[in-house]
Order: C-alpha cells, then sequence, then structure tokens
C-alpha cells in the first residue's frame, strides 16, 4: 500500500477517534454541571471543531508515513472543563475524564462492527478499502483509550487516580501533572511506554476478535 493510499485510509478513523474523544470529555462535563465547553462551542461531533492542525493531521500523517502504518498517535484541541463548576468536582472528575477512553471503545467497537459486515461481503467492490480503513479504527481507538487510561496526569486515567485517592494524596498526585508531558515522552523514546502499551493492545485486539469471531 502506497503512503498516498495508507493516509487516505486512515484520515477518517484518526480524525474521529482523536476528535470525538475531546467531545465526550465536553458533553459529559456538561452533564454533571460545567457549560463550559457547551458555551464555547465544543460539544460537537464536527471535526472541524476539535481538529489541532499538528496534533491532529501533521503528527499522525508523518507518524503514518514513518512507521509505515505501525504505528499512530496524535491529539485534539482540548476540551475546556472548568473542574470547579461541576457539581460534584473530585467525584465527578471521574466521570468526565472516563468519557473520552469509553469513546474510544464504543468507537473501536463499531469499526469492529464495520470489519465483521465488510468481511462477510467480499464481493463488495470497496470492501478491501473498508476493511483496512476499519482495522485502523480499532488499532487507533485502542492506542487512545489504553494511553489515556495510563495512571498520569494530566492524561484521563491520572486524573481518574485523583478522582478515586483520598484528599490528601490526591492533592500531592495531581501536582505530577506539570511534569506529565515530559515524562510520557522519555517513556515514549525509551520505549517504555511500548512495553506497557503492547501487551494491553494485544490484550484489546484479542477482546475484540472473540467479540466478533475473527
Amino acid at each position: 500500500m502506497s503512503a498516498i493510499q495508507t493516509l487516505a485510509i486512515s484520515a477518517l478513523p484518526v480524525i474521529f477517534a482523536i476528535t470525538l474523544h475531546e467531545a465526550a470529555h465536553g458533553y459529559v462535563a456538561r452533564h454533571f454541571g460545567d457549560p463550559t465547553a457547551w458555551q464555547l462551542g465544543r460539544i460537537s461531533l464536527n471535526p472541524l471543531r476539535h481538529i489541532d492542525p499538528v496534533g491532529t493531521v501533521l503528527v499522525p500523517a508523518m507518524i503514518l508515513l514513518v512507521s509505515s502504518g505501525g504505528f499512530l498517535f496524535g491529539w485534539a484541541k482540548p476540551v475546556p472543563v472548568n473542574f470547579a463548576r461541576l457539581r460534584r468536582p473530585k467525584q465527578d472528575m471521574l466521570w468526565v475524564a472516563a468519557a473520552g477512553p469509553g469513546a474510544n471503545l464504543i468507537m473501536a467497537i463499531g469499526w469492529g462492527l464495520l470489519l465483521k459486515l465488510v468481511i462477510g461481503y467480499p464481493e463488495f467492490v470497496y470492501a478491501e478499502a473498508l476493511a483496512a480503513m476499519a482495522k485502523v479504527g480499532i488499532q487507533i481507538n485502542g492506542v487512545l483509550m489504553l494511553l489515556n487510561l495510563l495512571p498520569l496526569p494530566p492524561l484521563d486515567g491520572g486524573r481518574i487516580a485523583v478522582s478515586l485517592l483520598p484528599p490528601s494524596l490526591a492533592w500531592r498526585f495531581a501536582q505530577i501533572e506539570r511534569f506529565g508531558l515530559p515524562i510520557l515522552l522519555v517513556l515514549l523514546f525509551t520505549k517504555v511506554l511500548d512495553g506497557i502499551l503492547r501487551p494491553l493492545l494485544n490484550l484489546f485486539y484479542s477482546f475484540i476478535s472473540v467479540l466478533f469471531g475473527f
């Protein structure tokens, strides 16, 4: 598959995986009392409202080309959440944070269903392209879900941990957030992150395979 074909097939699942992850945060935050994202027009299924030119387009495209489709990573414009406006800030933070990975899980299952359908109709003229797109959709959503569930602020898993920890420990743990991105980059470039995520991804792919009988 050429680089152009790889980008064309991957564009839709990558953009939706990244942007709907963010939209889910805003929707759940509004449900629990913080209308900030809604007031700014960020609770939308329109990917254009969430696209970051670098994180949603340039970085994923470069990674796809360099890795020949073997790895995907990117980000969207973060949806603004004012945790102080939530009805129960500490408790509700858990649900707001979990919404993004939850959206990725739902999308991965949706792409799995599409893959199951196109495999069942191989004579369909676009079956091969849709199957390739569905596989990318499962992959990128699995990566984003599991990456964001790592207990490292400011990742969603870090915010979930802050919500669950006792107040004194939660405050101390939350202070890691200022170092979160450098820590994540170190883990990425030392391949420690790959060592953490790959076994989890294999389990996730096994779950999808069992669910749809691949």
